[in-house]
């Protein structure tokens, strides 16, 4: 590879760093980024940060006490090891302050494959430390890696007779998780807020009772113990997605996480709330696109889409779409949900409500039980054609 200068070099420093980069090539036999030789060379005191994280790709012939030892060589270096291993590759994630790490001298090593900068912030929820697609298990339901889940259900946990009727009706249609909002952020104080721990009850009792696994938001860490004693997949709204020291205590709990993305959140915010959970213990996230906020106002939000194959490119995570929040119409949930699973969504999460028109909340945006059905035959169809197991 030809030796691409960055224009902000002086004179001397381009010379040495030509030089190392000759150096480098000539050590290695391989083709080295020249951005990774002028990190380098400058110590990464050139503009860069003083934390640059670095993967190192182990050849898939070295041997396990090969790999032990070099993991133990970077840790000496203070270094913490993120360690992904798959059927063909091995894969050390170095995070910490890796200018101390001599590039060239491991890049030439017998076991090591090539070495890779890491420019973007996040490292547990980052694909080039996790190649393989996460799955999540909720229940004994799998999420992720070509498995294709439907979650359904009604906005609010309104009475048992509601729930319960939506829960068999959307169960026979072939979802496979029971969503219901116990607790419910509203923009106006005097919307209905839920029916709180009341509403969680009568989630649990209708999970006996029907057999679905249940997803319910949790606004605040005061019900943090009894979401993780009583839910088997906890969802984060969009209005907390941000809210860091819910995302830090999500860590320590048991149950995975639903996290939804942010009213105007960009894919690295997003990414990074993720990071937080992970970061803190739990690395069983998923995420969820439910629309965001544009100057289109017909709309409830915008739905983004070309989320899911960004989100492919830069996580390893699994990603849901909600089309329901997103157009906040029952007749735009349709399109948007075969579209979202032709571009790929690991999942969807519906609204559904046996009578809408009198809902507590987000009735506009629900479908029946009848058109639920039609569609989830329709979703089927697709998931088959873009290789998802419904």
């Amino acid at each position: 590879m030809p030796f691409r200068a960055p224009k902000w070099l002086d004179g001397s420093t381009l010379a040495l760093v030509r030089a190392g980069y000759n150096l480098l090539e000539s050590i290695s036999g391989l083709c080295v980024e020249s951005s990774l030789v002028v990190e380098h060379f400058t110590n990464g005191r050139l503009g860069g940060s003083e934390e640059n994280n670095m993967i190192v790709i182990v050849k898939s012939t070295a041997r396990p006490q090969e790999v032990e030892q070099l993991k133990k060589e970077f840790e000496a270096m203070g270094l913490q090891i993120h360690l992904s291993q798959g059927a063909n590759t091995t894969l050390m994630g170095l995070v910490g302050d890796t200018t101390c790490v001599d590039i060239g001298k491991v890049a030439s090593m017998d076991i090591v494959e090539r070495v890779q900068r890491i420019q973007e912030p996040y490292k547990k929820a980052n694909r080039k430390f996790h190649p393989q697609d996460t799955v999540v298990d909720v229940a004994g339901v799998r999420i992720g890696a070509g498995d294709f889940t439907v979650i359904a259900g009604p906005c609010s946990v309104e009475t048992p007779e509601q729930i319960t009727a939506v829960a068999r009706a959307v169960q026979q249609s072939g979802a496979v998780m029971l969503r219901g909002g116990a607790f419910k952020p509203r923009t106006s104080p005097y919307a209905f807020q839920g029916l709180g721990l009341e509403g969680l009850d009568i989630l649990c009792a209708v999970r006996e009772e029907v057999g679905l696994p249940i997803v319910t938001e949790l606004m605040s860490s005061k019900y943090l113990d009894v979401f993780n004693e009583k839910v088997d997949l906890i969802q984060i709204g969009a209005r907390n997605m941000q809210n860091f020291d819910l995302l830090k205590e999500l860590g320590q709990v048991d149950r995975p996480i639903l996290l939804k993305r942010g009213l105007n959140a960009t894919y690295e915010e997003w990414i990074m709330s993720a990071e937080y959970i992970m970061a803190s213990g739990n690395e069983n996230v998923i995420l969820c696109e439910r629309g965001i906020r544009t100057f289109e106002t017909f709309t409830r939000n915008t739905l983004d889409l070309q989320c899911i194959p960004v989100l492919r490119s830069k996580t390893h995570l699994p990603i849901v779409i909600d089309p329901s929040h997103a157009g906040g119409k029952w007749w735009l949930v349709e399109p948007m949900a075969k579209a979202a699973v032709a571009a790929g969504a690991d999942g969807l999460m519906i609204e559904v409500h046996n009578n809408p028109e009198a809902a507590l909340c987000d009735g506009a945006q629900s479908l029946k039980p009848e058109k639920y059905d039609v569609l989830l035959q329709q979703v089927r169809q697709i998931a088959e054609v873009v290789g998802k197991k419904f």
